[in-house]
């Protein structure tokens, strides 16, 4: 606990030290050690630069152009290398994102597909802690760009994603590790066929993007009252990719004013794989949204969708997860001239396979006792329920703390994620 206390007394002492509520015009600097903590990741470490253009200060605290740069490490073994620009100015009456971002991972999460038809053994997980794990860099590059018809407020959504991942067995010399005998889950995926051997080494995605949004929300940061809501499509065409492909996204997300600081919001998030071709297994754990508010947005489980659940537990062909969470501001003080609010959240994260990935039928029992598969059970739902605190600053600016208890032993015990923002 000490730890997570330090973390947070770092990250309220900088949004002091460089946090402004005064009006602000012209250029503006903000900089932050990158510390949080995350179950699945380990410790944060590194520093994070924003820099910002007010222009007059007219839209204050909008901002017509900012640009962001992070450079961080986990103590498990992720790095994030960021560089990302958004502007509501660049082009009149249209937000421009463009992001670049490197991720490194030694130990990313690798649990197989469909949920609970692959079996998470707990002691096994603990006694051998690679057995679940691969190796995965990805490079990416997004564009995104979105506006509204006229002064209604519905819009529209459009953008381009390029990834490189490039993917292999976790190093076991670098990381001092013992080899398997048999080799890990992600070796024996290999080894059987689940994953081709022409995808196991990762490769490039060109994604087209289209599609619609309503946004009625009273601000961003924590909405009290309003609906966002996106339906997007998401294509890999074939003259651009080795695998053609389309995904489907439908993302809800409402809020209500239930009294005075205190609301309760949920968000309903649907994924699937449209038409013919061929989803490769690591694009299978993408998840589509109009605007990208983290270093990724990847994988059923973990902070960014069912918390208390493992990262990347839950990979399917079609899913589906929601969010339901009670926010209460409980306090509000104000101190160096700043404006405080303590918060908490109680929560409860569910998702479910709604289509599975395909796994060949002739697999022998042998085959199916190595790679720790049983027969798949359609509408059962992985769960998390748990509760967060919260400390934001002059609105805008929010420091987080989820826990979350998963309901199944089969995805895990608990998650702690210390970071910034509302998960939505």
């Amino acid at each position: 606990m000490k730890k997570i206390t330090f973390t947070f007394t770092v990250l309220l002492f900088a949004c002091l030290l460089f946090g402004q509520a005064k009006v602000k015009k012209g250029f503006g600097f903000g900089a932050l050690p990158a510390i949080s903590y995350d179950s699945d990741l380990g410790f944060q470490y590194g520093a994070l630069v924003n820099l910002y253009h007010y222009g007059d200060g007219s839209r204050y605290p909008k901002y017509n152009h900012s640009l962001y740069l992070e450079y961080s490490r986990y103590t498990k073994g992720t790095g994030i290398n960021r560089l990302m620009y958004d502007s509501e100015t660049l082009i009149p009456k249209v937000r421009t994102t463009l992001d670049i971002t490197y991720l490194t991972d030694q130990m990313m999460d690798f649990y197989g597909f469909n949920g609970y038809q692959s079996v998470y053994d707990v002691d096994l997980s603990k006694s051998t802690r690679h057995f679940y794990k691969n190796e995965r860099n990805m490079f990416r590059i997004k564009a995104d760009f979105q506006g509204n018809f006229g002064s209604s407020k519905l819009g529209w959504v459009a953008g381009y994603t390029f990834y490189n991942f490039a993917i292999d067995t976790v190093d076991i010399q670098k990381l001092e590790l013992n080899a398997i005998q048999g080799g890990t889950l992600f070796q024996r995926y290999i080894k059987n066929g689940l994953i081709s051997a022409d995808e196991s080494n990762g490769g490039s995605i060109n994604y087209l993007k289209l599609g619609l949004k309503y946004d009625s929300r009273d601000q961003r940061a924590c909405p009290m009252k309003g609906i966002w809501t996106e339906a997007v499509i998401q294509t890999a065409p074939g003259f651009v990719n080795e695998y053609a492909h389309t995904k489907f996204a439908f993302i809800h997300r409402q809020y209500f004013t239930l009294m005075k600081d205190m609301s309760l919001a949920y968000r309903i998030d649907y994924q699937t794989t449209v038409g013919k071709g061929h989803v490769p297994f690591y694009a299978q754990p993408l998840l589509i949204t109009s605007f990208l508010t983290a270093a990724s947005n990847q994988g059923m489980g973990g902070k960014n969708s069912i918390r208390g659940v493992l990262r990347n537990r839950v990979v399917g062909d079609a899913v589906g997860f929601g969010n339901f969470e009670f926010r209460y501001k409980f306090l509000r003080f104000e101190w160096l001239k700043q404006n405080f609010y303590l918060g908490t959240n109680i929560f409860f994260d569910s998702g479910i396979i709604l289509k599975p990935i395909e796994i060949s039928a002739n697999l022998t029992q042998n085959q199916k006792t190595e790679l720790y598969l049983t027969d798949y059970q359609k509408g059962k739902f992985h769960s998390g329920v748990g509760m967060g605190l919260k400390i934001g600053w002059n609105e805008n600016f929010v420091i987080s703390a989820d826990f979350g208890k998963a309901f199944d032993k089969q995805d895990g015990n608990t998650g702690m994620y210390i970071g910034l923002n509302y998960l939505f």
